[in-house]
């Protein structure tokens, strides 16, 4: 039976290595699709490399996308659940600034417990929209996959995922008259550029409006105990002794910044790096509900973290939305994380095109691809 960790190396060209720069919402997909897809057509198998830098957050086991970050490099055409984000709190309500939000999340965070089992288990869906055809008859088709993943708390144990494309379908009204204008197609080939700027070489891959089957797989941990990337592969013994005191936090954090985003070697500005390795560690990651309230009040003494207000996600869940800008080949896109203040956890994370570059096919406010933390427990349940 082909592990995961052998998925996860298939899904991962070899222009996507670790010092390539990569749109990360690309690179979920890449993910997404290998664990969603059939044992059959998830390639050959081939050495696992020691070193492993899954999609941010993620386990080691490879499930798909939560908290999808953009990544500042190759281009994504119009994208994610459809257009702006649906906003709440019409008729004059006050908007808690980004502080105010982020303070309230670590106080609840702080008043909850919990008990280590076999398994972190988790569940996301993910989308990504992409225009497919050619000429004037091109549309946006919106494809969905869903992902679980069972993360061992002991060494020396197996991890395991599964997946399933959930299919693909016309993103609005009028993508899906368009669609139906060119024969209403069950199948879409999506290419995307493998460089930044969107040009170059492109990648191709094939999606379907039916549902795919699910896949199930399970792989020895890295080194036999490294269960995510935190700056690190890590190990759950290194993830559970985090510090729960934000300045020490943020400390420890910052000893793997090396001055470069988390997926490739481009520049980035060490608060903006702790941005996005707080928002895997607190959307992803079987941390102590400490060390969650920690991370959110880093958060909060972040300059560039704003506020959204309210807004639903693509459950139809409502949370206050926090989020920073960040400038791209692509253009401005606006890194959003939602959260649910009455529980103190995260609900999804989603990017959206706030200022296109000259020659950019993603419109104004199109979110370009987001991800909903359907679940994540700890459970002594056996992984099926």
């Amino acid at each position: 039976m082909k592990d995961v960790m052998r998925v996860l190396r298939d899904a991962r060209p070899e222009e996507m290595g670790p010092g390539a720069p990569v749109d990360e919402g690309v690179r979920r997909d890449e993910l997404a699709r290998a664990m969603a897809a059939p044992r059959s057509e998830a390639g050959s198998a081939a050495p696992v490399r020691r070193r492993v830098r899954p999609a941010w957050g993620l386990g080691l086991a490879g499930v798909a996308a939560v908290g999808a970050v953009a990544a500042a490099a190759v281009f994504v055409a119009p994208g994610g659940d459809g257009t702006e984000p649906g906003r709440q709190g019409g008729g004059g309500e006050r908007v808690l600034d980004a502080r105010t939000v982020l303070l309230a999340a670590a106080e609840k965070a702080d008043g909850q417990t919990e008990t280590m089992r076999a398994f972190w288990h988790q569940v996301t869906v993910s989308s990504s929209t992409y225009t497919v055809g050619k000429g004037g008859g091109r549309y946006a088709v919106t494809v969905r996959s869903r992902a679980e993943s069972w993360t061992p708390s002991r060494p020396g144990g197996k991890a395991w995922a599964a997946g399933q494309e959930l299919g693909a379908k016309p993103a609005t009204k009028e993508d899906e008259e368009a669609w139906r204008r060119a024969g209403s197609p069950g199948t879409f080939k999506i290419e995307i550029p493998v460089v930044p700027g969107g040009k170059g070489r492109l990648k191709g891959f094939t999606v379907k409006t039916a549902p795919g089957p699910r896949s199930f797989n399970g792989s020895a941990l890295v080194d036999g105990d490294k269960v995510f990337w935190l700056g690190r592969n890590v190990t759950m013994k290194d993830l559970r002794s985090l510090p729960s005191d934000p300045k020490r936090l943020k400390a420890e954090l910052l000893r793997w910044y090396k001055g470069h985003d988390t997926e490739s070697n481009r520049p980035m500005a060490s608060d903006r790096w702790l941005y996005t390795v707080a928002r895997g560690l607190v959307m992803d990651m079987p941390v102590k509900p400490g060390v969650r309230a920690a991370a959110f009040r880093m958060l909060a003494g972040l300059p560039a973290v704003r506020s959204l207000g309210k807004v639903t996600d693509s459950q139809g869940r409502t949370g206050n939305a926090i989020a920073v800008d960040e400038k791209t080949p692509q253009g401005v896109i606006r890194e959003e994380m939602i959260i649910d203040l009455a529980s103190g956890t995260a609900l999804a994370s989603r990017n959206v095109m706030v200022a296109p570059a000259a020659g950019a096919s993603v419109p104004v406010g199109r979110t370009m691809n987001s991800t909903a933390l359907v679940g994540a427990e700890w459970t002594d349940s056996k992984p099926r």
